[in-house]
């Protein structure tokens, strides 16, 4: 048996942002904890933080500073102590984390599709002519342009039920939101049409939840290996040597998804010009213990076959 474990006197202290969505996620780590050590709830406690991403939402992130954004504020707490553990949506981190952390905590994925959401019912291929679009995201607008360049996009940021509110408003005809967010928050009630990765591949680590510690701290190591789930790992570990080796940001569009199936990992991955006029995708299969050394190649042939200045 683990020694030192939290109790309601000494709680294990889990960092987290404020929205509906976060809150679900810390509340699921919080729950396979309690269930994998046989903890009450008090022995947790969770821990709110602001970050300048939720804070400023009348401008794009790529104006305001990309990923980093939504993690910072949480990154501090969890290096000057304040927090245990920081829980995070793993399709808003970045792939470098700060000296003396670590992120190799991640929880079953969810399902990766986009959703197609609009108020009115229907499907993509149902917009009508010029329809007007909302979206903060770059990969979803370069990825709607290469299909439907007649779209008119609007800048769409927020949470889910702030984007939801918008579409009420009759800010836009359609949006899109994950469906790992949608069923996280058990919103089955929302409009939605999932869409096949086929049609549209995902943002790399989309329905992936990761568990940030400090890298010295031994007892919350013990605790989360006893939660880790290694085939989200090792899709993550391709998709996430990809995206570095794009040096991705919230600044280029870029999707990415792995699968595995026996003793193979297959990875899909796709780079977009930011108005949809040029895509650039590719599609290989590796030994699962290969998929970061297969990321990283698949990202050198496509960076050479778009050349300088693509994005």
């Amino acid at each position: 048996m683990m020694q030192n474990l939290p109790s309601p006197a000494s709680p294990f202290r889990i960092g987290t942002r404020g929205s509906p969505l976060a809150l679900a996620q810390a509340h699921e780590t919080r729950d396979r904890l309690r269930a994998a050590f046989g903890l009450p709830q008090e022995a947790f406690e969770i821990v709110v933080i602001k970050v300048t991403g939720d804070a400023v939402q009348d401008r794009p992130l790529k104006e305001i500073g990309g990923k980093g954004l939504f993690t910072r504020e949480i990154e501090d707490a969890l290096l000057d102590g304040s927090i245990d553990i920081a829980v995070h949506s793993m399709k808003d981190m970045p792939v470098e984390q700060p000296e003396g952390l670590i992120l190799d905590t991640y929880l079953p994925r969810e399902d990766v599709r986009d959703a197609f959401v609009s108020l009115g019912g229907g499907a993509l291929a149902d917009l009508s002519q010029g329809a007007v679009v909302g979206t903060s995201s770059l990969r979803r607008k370069a990825q709607l342009l290469a299909r439907r360049p007649d779209l008119q996009i609007v800048e769409f940021r927020g949470n889910v039920q702030t984007r939801l509110r918008k579409l009420s408003e009759g800010v836009a005809e359609a949006t899109f939101l994950a469906m790992a967010g949608l069923n996280r928050l058990g919103m089955t009630d929302v409009p939605r049409q999932a869409i096949a990765p086929e049609d549209i591949l995902p943002a790399v680590a989309q329905g992936a939840i990761g568990i940030e510690r400090r890298l010295a701290d031994s007892r919350a190591a013990a605790m989360l290996e006893a939660i880790h789930h290694g085939p989200t790992g090792q899709r993550l570990a391709a998709e996430r040597a990809f995206l570095a080796a794009l040096d991705g940001s919230c600044q280029t569009p870029i999707a990415g998804l792995a699968e595995l199936g026996g003793d193979n990992l297959r990875l899909r991955g796709e780079i977009l010009r930011i108005d949809g006029s040029e895509v650039i995708s590719d599609d290989q299969t590796a030994p699962i213990e290969d998929g970061a050394a297969l990321g990283r190649e698949m990202a050198r042939k496509m960076l050479e076959k778009a050349g300088p200045g693509f994005f």
